[in-house]
Order: structure tokens, then sequence, then C-alpha cells
């Protein structure tokens, strides 16, 4: 087997980096080790809530993409070979990582016996299709569930177990959900919104271990000795990039396998994209950046004249459908400095908050919820860099008209941002 590219790793990254190759007639190999074909992880929650079924969140794969189902467990970087678990070595013109990372799991009292690597009953993570699958065939109206994590992915999943009619515990050590992503007002707002589906919220709360009964996890003890009864728990404690394979290969790693600005790691044959890739001392392990670091690297590979990748300007979304949909974007730094210039709309009656921060005459950060008309606008404004009007009156009629944005432009003969 010969090929000019071998893709290791089949989540958002790689399998965007390999359709991209395909397009460009690249003979690509995609290997991936989940038995599950390539999906959006970003979509998972959907999947769990039953809004959608695993089909609905597959990615398409390219005719002409050779698809291996098996770990790659060896680089040879010497003779550049692939060797795979199940025996297959594939050799590479260019090696691209796209290996992912894995869910944190904390050290928690309890959590593994002497000598165990598996995961008691009733404990899981939530980061893959599996995940999502096992998860959703344990629950069931009135579980009693404990999420651990009030970041983005454990407020997905605390969510959409709610959905399901568990009966939910959230637990979250920061002092606000979704700390990195939400400025307090927002945060708040978030809570309320779980609060009223019937998710019990607990922030400043930490976890001590749990409890094992006939080899499952029957409850969580908190800090100060208080217990809560459970019969699922989700580890939903954050992610570490995927690094061990380009260790042993002997790849400069830190937090992640260094690149640089054309995603070459200290191999020039090996490039790295997506949440194993650190650039410029940042691992993001966010979607946009993975897609737009395969985009660049893909670029680079056929010779087009895409830019270099510089860093991503950071954009979190969270859209979850269904009774009372849960709505929210945050970008860039939305806690102002001193002398930045804070605009801020809230109803609470209607549940929206809107609020963006200005430095001098740029947009630097912004967090909306409810009603997110208003993303794509000030999205595009923000990632575009654009210089802002002299007062606040256009921006504050942006926040209520978000087409006003893309209208000026559209008047001044411009393309907006991210349009075709």
């Amino acid at each position: 087997m010969t090929s000019t590219a071998v893709v290791i790793g089949a989540g958002l990254a790689g399998a965007h980096a390999t359709q991209r190759l395909a397009a460009e007639g690249t003979e690509t190999v995609l290997i991936g080790e989940e038995d599950h074909a390539p999906y959006n992880r970003v979509l998972l929650a959907e999947v769990l809530a039953g809004r959608y079924g695993p089909d609905v969140i597959t990615l398409p794969t390219p005719k002409a993409t050779t698809t291996l189902r098996t770990r790659a467990v060896r680089v040879d970087r010497a003779d550049r070979l692939v060797h795979c678990e199940d025996g297959t070595v594939v050799p590479y013109g260019t090696l691209i990582l796209a290996t992912g990372s894995n869910p944190v799991l904390p050290p928690l009292r309890g959590l593994f016996a002497p000598g165990a690597r598996e995961l008691p009953r009733g404990v899981h993570a939530f980061r893959t299709m599996e995940d999502c699958l096992a998860l959703g065939k344990a629950v069931a109206p009135g579980t009693r569930v404990v999420v651990i994590g009030g970041g983005l992915l454990g407020v997905s999943a605390a969510r959409a177990l709610a959905e399901r009619g568990a009966q939910v515990v959230l637990t979250q050590q920061a002092e606000r959900l979704m700390e990195r992503q939400l400025d307090p007002a927002s945060s708040e707002l978030v809570r309320a919104h779980l609060t009223g589906l019937g998710v019990e919220v607990h922030t400043e709360c930490r976890v001590r271990g749990v409890g094992v009964t006939d080899g499952a996890v029957r409850h969580v003890e908190l800090a100060d000795g208080y217990e809560l009864e459970t019969e699922l728990t989700v580890l939903a404690c954050g992610v570490r990039p995927r690094t061990g394979l380009a260790l042993a290969a002997g790849l400069d790693v830190r937090k992640g396998i260094v690149v640089d600005d054309l995603l070459r790691t200290s191999d020039p044959h090996i490039r790295a994209i997506g949440d194993c890739a650190e650039h410029a001392g940042r691992v993001y392990g966010l979607a946009t950046p993975a897609l737009e670091q395969a985009d660049a690297l893909v670029d680079a590979l056929t010779g087009k004249r895409g830019a270099p990748y510089t860093g991503s300007r950071m954009l979190t979304r969270l859209t979850l459908a269904g009774p009372g949909p849960l709505d929210l974007a945050a970008f860039g730094d939305p806690e102002p400095r001193p002398d930045d210039d804070v605009i801020q709309l809230a109803d609470a009656t209607r549940g929206t908050y809107r609020k963006v921060v200005v430095r001098g005459d740029r947009l630097v950060g912004g967090v909306l919820l409810g009603d997110l008309a208003s993303v794509g606008a000030l999205a595009r404004a923000w990632e575009a860099d654009d210089p802002l009007p002299d007062d606040d009156s256009p921006l504050l009629h942006l926040l209520t008209h978000p087409q006003a944005l893309d209208s000026a432009r559209h008047r001044a003969g411009e393309t907006p941002i991210g349009g075709r």
C-alpha cells in the first residue's frame, strides 16, 4: 500500500483534512480507531438528548480515500511507516497527526480499584460516540445522574440528560459555570436555564471521591463530606492532548505536539492539527481552530497560496434545540480591562443577554445568550478585526439590528466575512 498522505485520527480535524486532500486528488489513507464512521463530535449532545441518530452526524468520507478501522501503535520515522494494531503497515510521504485528545479522569478516591484500568460500572466519560451511546442506553426517566464538571461539555451533557428525564446534579469546582467562556451575568443565566429544566447545580463544589458497591458507583462524595446518591456518573472534567504516539516517535511535545505556521512538527515529513497540536504555545481544543488548521495544512501541502496558520480567533458556540432551547456564543475576551468600553443589553423576561467589549476602535470580546441573531454579524466583525464606528450608537444599533453591519458592507461593495 502506498500513499502520499496518511492521516491518523478520524475526528473533525482528520476527516476534514482527508476530504480536502481527496478533493485535490491526493491519495490518502485515513486511520481511525473508533468502530463508528467519522462524525461531528460537536453534535454528540444532540444524539444523547435523542434528537439525532448517530447516522445524522456522520461526516462524509470521500470514495477515493482508504479508511482503516484500527489503532496506529508506532511511527517509524526512518522508513516513514505507520504500524497498526492489526498488523497493517502503511508507508507515508506526509504523515498528519490528528490524534485529538483524551478525557481527563480526575484523581477521585475510589474511582479505580488497585491495579484496575477500567472505570467502574455506572461511570462514563462523554467524549466519543461509544460514550454517548452507552450513556443513552443506561439513562431512563428518573435515573439519578451526577455530572462532574460544569464547563461546556458538562453543561451540554447535563442538559441532554435532563431532557431524557433523568434527575441530574451538576457539580462545578469553579465559582460559576463555563467560567472560561462566560462572564458572571451570562453564566448565571445558563445556571437558571438548567435549573428550569430540573438540573440541580452546585458551584464552588469539589468532588472528593466515589463510593462503589458491588462494582458500581452508587454515591459521589463532596469535599465537605456530603454524599450524592447516583446511578450514573458522568466525567466532564476537560480533555488532554493525545500525544503518546508523537512522544514515542521522538517528536517535540510540550502541552501538545509542537507545530509551526505550516503545521510542521519537528520532523518535516510529519504535520499535526486539531486538539493534539500546540501552535505558538497554545492548544485550542475546539472545532473551529481544528478546521482552520486543517485548511491551512491542505493549502500548504497542495501548493495553494493560502496564508500560513497564525492562530485562531476563538468563538465558542453552544446551540441545543428542544423545549426551551439554549443558544449561546462567546468570543474573544469578555472580561474588560479598566479602559475598555462595555456595551451590555439584558432582558431577564426573555432570558437574553448581549455584551460586547470594545478596546480602542476594535471589538475584542463578547457574550451573547438567548436570541442569537446578532452572532453572525458580530462574530464577523470580530474575526475581521475591522475598526468600529467612532461612537457607540452604531454598535448599539448592531446589537439590536445585527443585519446592519452586513448591509453596510454590501452597500460598500464588500463581501461579508465568511461569505462566498
